[in-house]
């Protein structure tokens, strides 16, 4: 009888361990985690062909933040100040005190990789971020916003906003985002080249200082987002 009350004791206890070392959390690869950031007015959904791509990469949902910032019907309504930091300040935050690695990646398209740059400098912790990757973004601003503060008419082209050499885009310039940097452009986007011209002041304005690598697609402004899931993946993996 005790042999056999021992035996099922070590049965139950195998079972348990199983039951441990088997779950989904047990199982999932020590990944960084990822913050996927928006641009103006769309929705965490925008990001869905990476999102996906990403889960058959070996991510879980849990290590994948994707923030809802902004106004989704108001277009010229969102900057780079106040409740627009909020959310993605939060999602990164989320994603370091959950990553295994200790380390996230950024991803960051149009307006949202602004954003999520401008937190990552705020927070301070471009030494934890691993890749950056900034996708159709206005890093040097955008030539149909005029340059500030002549003809700045509406907060996304404002002092916090997208015009050319004003003091939100100003303070970003020169810092560096993460260890690894790179941006994702094209020379027909229809948001960063609208104006006829994608230079300001002789660069692509979707390219960023200090990048290791720019990508180049023929895709307009919001393809660059949905068709580059692949190329993203491998820059953050």
């Amino acid at each position: 009888m005790k042999t056999k009350t021992m035996l099922n004791r070590v049965l139950l206890m195998r079972s348990v361990i199983c039951l441990l070392l088997c779950s989904p959390a047990a199982l999932a690869a020590c990944l960084d985690a990822v913050v996927l950031v928006h641009g103006n007015t769309a929705a965490p959904s925008s990001w869905n062909n990476t999102y996906n791509l990403l889960l058959t990469k070996g991510y879980t949902a849990a290590q994948i933040q994707r923030p809802a910032w902004g106004s989704s019907s108001c277009a010229a309504c969102n900057d780079h100040n106040g409740s627009e930091e909020t959310p993605v300040r939060t999602a990164i935050q989320n994603a370091l005190a959950s990553s295994c690695t200790g380390k996230i990646d950024v991803i960051g398209h149009s307006m949202g990789a602004t954003l999520a740059a401008q937190q990552i400098t705020k927070l301070g912790i471009q030494s934890q971020v691993d890749a950056f990757v900034g996708v159709a973004g206005a890093f040097r601003g955008l030539l149909s916003c005029g340059v500030y503060p002549f003809n700045v008419l509406t907060s996304t082209c404002g002092s916090a906003g997208l015009s050319v050499g004003n003091p939100f885009l100003d303070g970003l310039y020169g810092v560096r985002f993460g260890s690894r940097v790179y941006s994702i452009k094209s020379n027909i986007d229809q948001v960063v080249c609208s104006s006829g011209s994608c230079l300001v002041y002789g660069v692509h304005s979707s390219s960023i200082w200090g990048q290791n690598a720019t990508y180049t697609y023929a895709l307009g402004h919001f393809g660059l987002q949905t068709d580059t899931a692949a190329t993203q993946y491998e820059l953050i993996k």
